[in-house]
């Protein structure tokens, strides 16, 4: 069985990133599992898990763009901005009309200062604010600067009373869709939160990746470290010399592909580190295997 590297798994509803990471534990058979950007409990979708070595690209893997289907519904606010919170304002949205909702989503594209949920995983005072939240306290969040390169509305359509809004987001990591849901609501007078999420890819990894949990359990398998990599960063093929000094963490002469993270390969196509250019040379942040 192969365990080193990554396996993409679709997220089910209801479970928490941390429950499919215990479960992929006991079928991958080893303690060293992760996963790079967290899902909600109520979102499905691409949870990108790294096993054994792969962990080590997690952090990296983290950082890339993300691709969302969402619906957002128009006409009342939540405590948590999604779903799963309790109503805490309800207004008419009769006088909503699509132009305006495409427009105020227009105005939240771009690199934008988004302010996290209440419920979040944000750290206040060393304390995750949705526990502070939870207990009753108000938590003065900060807002920090996001990347939505497409905000791109879908179906609009009149429910009960509520406009509910299907929408396509492309955005940098850190980006919260239920922020997203609560700002066009704010924006068009009526408050909005996330009713439904899915996660359609994370970097190079889409939904056409992912297996279910149910799939895993006939068949675990994941993706091979080196196929990861390469599908992740610019690949880099090493000359012997280089494969041994960077195998002991050593730098070696740039590249010309960019800043990094790079993948550093032998000549057999085994991968040997992520690398970053420097001025004048190139440095290992992540060493996979040694000479």
């Amino acid at each position: 069985m192969t365990t080193n590297g990554v396996v993409i798994v679709d997220k089910p509803a209801g479970w928490t990133s941390h429950d499919v990471v215990a479960r992929v534990r006991r079928l991958a058979r080893t303690r060293r599992v992760g996963h790079a950007g967290t899902l909600d409990p109520m979102a499905t979708g691409v949870l990108v898990l790294g096993i054994d070595k792969g962990t080590k690209l997690l952090g990296h893997l983290a950082l890339t763009e993300k691709v969302y289907e969402a619906t957002l519904r128009l006409g009342e606010s939540t405590t948590t901005d999604d779903a799963e919170g309790e109503p805490v304002a309800r207004a008419s949205t009769e006088g909503v009309e699509e132009a305006a909702i495409r427009a105020g989503a227009a105005a939240l594209t771009g690199t934008i200062q988004q302010v996290p949920p209440q419920v979040s995983a944000i750290k206040v005072n060393g304390q995750r604010a949705y526990k502070k939240a939870r207990a009753g306290e108000s938590v003065e969040l900060r807002a920090r600067p996001v990347t939505v390169s497409e905000f791109a509305i879908g179906e609009v359509r009149r429910v009960d009373g509520y406009v509910d809004v299907d929408a396509r987001v492309t955005c940098s990591s850190g980006t919260y869709i239920r922020a997203l849901a609560r700002d066009l609501g704010v924006a068009l007078g009526v408050g909005g939160h996330l009713t439904a999420l899915r996660r359609t890819r994370v970097g190079p990894y889409d939904l056409a990746l992912a297996r279910t949990l149910e799939q895993l359990e006939t068949e675990f398998s994941a993706i091979p470290l080196a196929d990861a990599v390469a599908a992740a960063f610019p690949v880099r093929v090493l000359d012997h010399d280089e494969v041994r000094r960077i195998s002991h963490g050593n730098r070696i002469a740039p590249g010309n592909l960019g800043p990094g993270p790079i993948g550093l390969f032998a000549p057999d196509g085994s991968v040997l580190a992520l690398a970053e250019e420097r001025p004048g040379y190139s440095k290992p942040i992540v060493v996979f295997s040694a000479a």
